[in-house]
This record gives structure tokens, sequence and C-alpha cells, in this order.
């Protein structure tokens, strides 16, 4: 094959690669990287000052140089695009073939087709998860499996594709352009895009994206231009794309508005993660001590305080501006051994689904089809015959810095078995990621890498604060090494336990979960370790 002028493929060219990797695909990448790399190393560059003043007790506020734009009652998004005016149910999961057949067919209206956290970056995922979703698009991803026939429903049944890129701070090291390594947030949008962007276009839908651990309006600006550039290289009108924004930072929830005003004329709206916005709160504040302290991942709930306060807000604040606000994702899997866990799994479910509706949302996610129907007729009593809640404007609500702050507002207790869950799941995922698995189910939940980024932090910050569990004892390096040691002999012992993946995801937790340095993104090392 013939590469463009200064592009490098690293990757094994594995069967069909090349119907992706095209030298017209390739030249499209190295166009958007020489055009826009430059800005994405002084935004993640200016990241690292930020984190600087936050070690130095730097307070976190909306900013007083955009209040212009926060002020202005003027201006709105773009109405919703085809196939997203309706998002009461949005599916979530990676683009392996077999999920992109169940996905589609779900009965949900959008499904996430996730590039990032629910998939690991191993270079046969990045293509064949491209591979998978023009063959979709194309109606020839039909096969058969175990068993099993995986065939796509009428096209007016399947849900509305969402792809999530990679987001700003990881690298792709299987393409370099003039030697660079590539954003792995534009091979994934600039494959998806240059591929795809026109199919969508033929069966009346668009080019629609995710956009994931935004920390600024400043990073949403650059996504925006980089939408603009990519509409007049392959000469489709400005506005086609949409993109939601995954409010999934601490530092994103005080630019919400900003955020929305930049993408404006590209934006579907915004999301409430969970587990990545708890994960930036602890390290955003990581040197604050017990003034930032998170009690045990389960234990916060949506319910809590600054939990409570960042969903008001961001519902608020879409309506607004005539935006979607999509809710968070409820990540039980159902068990076929178990109706007791079932149905204390599905009321807990359905109790955040209807709180979600009840409180202005205009849809929800889900990780497994079977949730689909419960999440649909709470959002379906809530909607009634409309197609979302955009008119609920929720102009009663009112949210302050501090409320968004008021973590040490949550009373709950850290305990043993809490520390054992962080310990055990981050192993468990992190041996599976390895392995190239990024979406896992583990103990009746579906877990990603925010569970892991989640999990290890907590350890992180409970070490580093002599954090006392309820039953008395400190969590310290010595007995986080214990549970590793205890929790280790039984993985160990489960059937189809690879010893060396495990091995290896150990000695990256130990690292991001012990050392006095923390590491921003555990991915990052462990992205380095791959193939």
């Amino acid at each position: 094959m013939s590469l463009p002028r200064g592009v490098e493929v690293k990757g094994e060219m594995g069967e069909r690669f090349a119907e992706i990797l095209s030298p017209e695909a390739l030249d499209f990448l190295a166009v958007l990287h020489r055009e826009f790399a430059g800005r994405r190393a002084e935004l993640l560059a200016a990241r690292a000052r930020r984190q600087a003043d936050f070690d130095a007790g730097a307070g976190l506020d909306f900013l007083a140089e955009t209040a212009a734009v926060r002020d202005d009652p003027g201006w709105r998004v773009a109405e919703p695009a085809p196939g997203l005016v309706d998002r009461r149910v949005e599916i979530t999961g990676p683009t392996d073939r077999k999920m992109t057949v169940n996905a589609l067919n779900s009965g949900a209206k959008v499904w996430l087709a996730d590039l990032e956290d629910a998939n690991t970056p191993l270079w046969e995922n990045v293509v064949a998860g491209q591979l998978n979703l023009r063959d979709a698009l194309d109606r020839t991803i039909d096969f058969d499996a175990g068993g099993k026939q995986y065939r796509l429903k009428p096209a007016g049944e399947l849900a509305t594709i969402v792809v999530r890129p990679r987001g700003w701070h990881l690298d792709e090291k299987h393409l370099l352009v003039d030697g660079e390594r590539m954003s792995g947030s534009l091979v994934d949008f600039g494959l998806y895009f240059f591929h795809c962007a026109r199919r969508q276009l033929e069966r009346g839908h668009g080019p629609y994206f995710y956009l994931a651990k935004l920390e600024s309006h400043l990073e949403a600006r650059l996504w925006n231009d980089v939408f603009v550039r990519a509409q007049q290289l392959v000469d489709i009108p400005r506005g086609t794309i949409r993109a939601t924004v995954l409010i999934e930072t601490v530092t994103a929830a005080f630019e919400m508005e900003e955020i929305l005003y930049e993408l404006r004329d590209h934006s579907a709206g915004l999301n409430a993660g969970r587990w990545d916005y708890l994960f930036s709160i602890i390290k955003k504040f990581r040197a604050r001590g017990a003034e930032f302290l998170l009690p045990e991942r389960n234990a916060v709930t949506m319910t809590a305080p600054f939990m409570r306060a960042y969903t008001e807000l961001l519902v608020r604040t879409c309506h607004k501006r005539g935006a979607h606000a999509i809710g968070g994702m409820a990540a039980f899997i159902p068990s076929r051994r178990d109706p007791q866990v079932n149905a204390t799994a599905l009321d807990k479910v359905r109790a955040d689904k209807s709180r979600e509706s009840g409180d202005g949302f205009d849809g929800s996610w889900v990780a497994h089809p079977d949730l689909v129907p419960i999440c649909r007729e709470e959002f379906d009593k809530a909607l009634g015959e409309n197609a979302n809640q955009l008119n609920r404007l929720r102009e009663e609500v009112s949210v302050t810095a501090a409320d968004l702050l008021a973590v040490d507002a949550d009373p709950n207790q850290i305990t043993r078995e809490g520390l054992r869950n962080d310990i055990t799941v981050a192993l468990r995922y992190l041996t599976a990621w390895l392995g190239g698995t990024g979406a896992v189910a583990i103990f009746n939940l579906m877990e990603d890498a925010a569970t892991a980024e989640i999990s290890r932090s907590q350890v992180w910050q409970w070490v580093h604060n002599g954090v006392t569990l309820a039953d008395g004892a400190t969590v310290d390096a010595e007995l986080v090494e214990g549970i590793i040691a205890e929790e280790l002999k039984t993985i160990a012992a489960e059937p189809g336990v690879d010893a060396d993946r495990l091995e290896q995801a150990t000695r990256l937790f130990r690292a991001v979960a012990l050392d006095d340095d923390y590491a921003e993104f555990l991915t990052l090392p462990a992205y380095e370790e791959m193939p």
C-alpha cells in the first residue's frame, strides 16, 4: 500500500484493515494532525499547569472571563438532529461485532458505540471497531456464532449510532505523522467520519459523537474547529456533525454553559457521568487532604448533595440553551442464576431512572439490553407523547460553586469491604483490559476504564490520607498489600485467568494506587505495555 507523505503505520495490517487504512483516509488523518496536534499539546500542557495551581491551593469557581456567555440569554444550540430528537434510552458498549448487532437491535433509541472507556485500544480493536461500524451501516455485518444468528433488524428499528472517540490525553502509537504519534481522539473521530459520514447522511442521520474527558471550554473549542475543518474536507454542510459532551470532570462542571456555546452549531447536549466525575474530584484535589475525601464508591449515590448539585445544574444549563440532558449509566448486568439479586438491582435501576426522568433529563444510559424496557418505561411516564423534556427549564435550580464542591457533605463511612471491592475490581478489570477487553462484567456490573480509575484513585487517596476504616483499621500500604494477596489467590483460582496478565495487572495497580506520584490516567502506563 502506498502511504501518504509523512505517514507511518506501525501496527500489523490484518484482514480487511486496508479498507479502513486507505491512503485517502490516512491523508485525511494527516491533515487533521498537522493542523490540530499543536493546539492539543498546548491544551494538555494547560491541564498540567492548572493541576499545579490546585496542588498549591487554588480554588475552583465559575469563570469571570466568560460571564458574558453565561449572562447572554440570546444564544441557543442547534435544533436536535435527525435520529437525536428522542433519546429516552441510550445503550452503551464496545464496537465488537456481536455488541454492534445486539446494541443496534436492543430497542434503545441511541447506541453509544464506545471507542473509549469500554474499549481496550489494542490495534486490532481500533481498526476492527471501525470495520464493524461501517459494515453495520452497509448491512453486511450479519453473522453466525455459537449456534446463534446475529441479524440486524429493519433500518427503522435500529438505534442511532453515536461514536465516542478516545479523550484528548491518549495517543495512537501505531499511526505516526511526520514522526509524531497521532492523537487517539483524531484517529477514532477521523476514521469514522471519513468512512461513515456520507453513509449516515444517506440513511437520514449524520455523523454523531460523544466527547469524553473534556476539562475546559477551550478543549470543546478545539473539537469544534476539528469538526468545521473535517466537514470542509469532505464537502458536507457545517453543522452536520453533532456532539454530546460528557461532563465527567469537575472543571468541566464549572464550564457547562461555555462548552455548549463553543459547540453550539454542532451541539447535541451534555451527559452526566459518574465514576469519571468522582475520579476527577480525587485527581484534581489530591493534594488537599481530607477536604475532598470521598467515601467508598458504591456509597456515593447520585443523591449525595454534591452529585445532586451537579446533575441539577446540568439539566438547568442544557434546557436553558435548547440542548438535551442525558442521565448516567445503569451498569447492572442481570444474573441468570440469582433472581433475588436481579429483583433488588432492578428496583434500584428503576428508582434511578425515575429520579432522572423526574428531574427533567431527556434520556439515560443502560449497559445491557434487558435494562432498555425499564429505562424506557420510566421515561415514557415523564415524557408522555413528547420526544424530550426541553420545555422543562428548571428555572428554580440555583447551584453555587460551594454546592458543587461540598464533598464533605456526604457522611458515609469507608469500610474494609469497600476497600476490598476497589482492589479486586481494579485487579480483575486491568487483567481483562490488558487482554483486549474493555467492558467487563464483574459482580453483576458492567465495568469499564472509569471503574478502574475511581477504584485505584480511592485506594491512593485513602492511603495518602491515612483513612481509618469503620472497623478501626488504618488504610496503609501494608493493609492494601495484604488484601491484594488475598484477592490474587481467589482470582488466580478462577477458570480462564491468564497468570501473566494477572501479574502484569497487579504490578500496574500497585504503581497507580500506592506510588507517591499520582498517575494522571492509569491507561497511559498500561497502554505502553501493550503491543
